[in-house]
């Protein structure tokens, strides 16, 4: 059995994007080696996703694909977007001091608590199978990276984690 590791690294937007990362994944999978297995492709980051949807083609005028647009617009009515401190009881005093004072993060770039809900309801991680070498994802499925924190562009990391024969 094969255990095989690479990382992918984003450079973020400044708002809730989609990245896609099939392609990476899909090449990390032939060097890999890997013909019959599971892909594991995971975020680390508690206010990011990773999520299997289809290529809608159509996109938005910033170039967000359509079906994830709609995503975005679902998630702002069942969980708005943090304007304001006390929106939401996260962050809480204590949180904003250990930001600012400890790690020395701007107050405003707490107020991300809708990017931990929307996270938590989609989790962090998906598994593809591996058959004679390709990932299924069927003939419409693409693997997308979602960073729910539009408080500031920042540099992400996806782990895939390619295991099998």
């Amino acid at each position: 059995m094969t255990a095989y590791h690479e990382i992918v690294i984003l450079q973020t937007d400044p708002r809730p994007e989609f990245y896609d990362v099939t392609d990476n994944v899909k090449e990390i999978v032939s060097r890999s080696g890997v013909q019959e297995g599971i892909a594991v492709v995971y975020s680390q980051h508690t206010t990011c996703s990773v999520i299997i949807q289809e290529d809608s083609y159509d996109t938005t005028f910033k170039g967000t694909k359509f079906v994830l647009q709609d995503l975005l617009d679902v998630f702002e009515k069942i969980i708005p977007t943090c304007r304001k401190e006390g929106q939401y009881l996260h962050p809480g005093p204590k949180c904003a001091e250990y930001c600012e004072k400890v790690i020395n993060e701007p107050l405003p770039y707490t107020l991300n608590t809708d990017a931990h809900l929307r996270s938590s309801m989609i989790g962090r991680s998906e598994s593809i199978p591996i058959n004679q070498g390709k990932l299924q994802l069927g003939e419409f499925g693409r693997i997308y990276f979602a960073d729910f924190d539009g408080t500031r562009a920042r540099e992400r990391t996806v782990h895939v984690q390619v295991v099998g024969e």
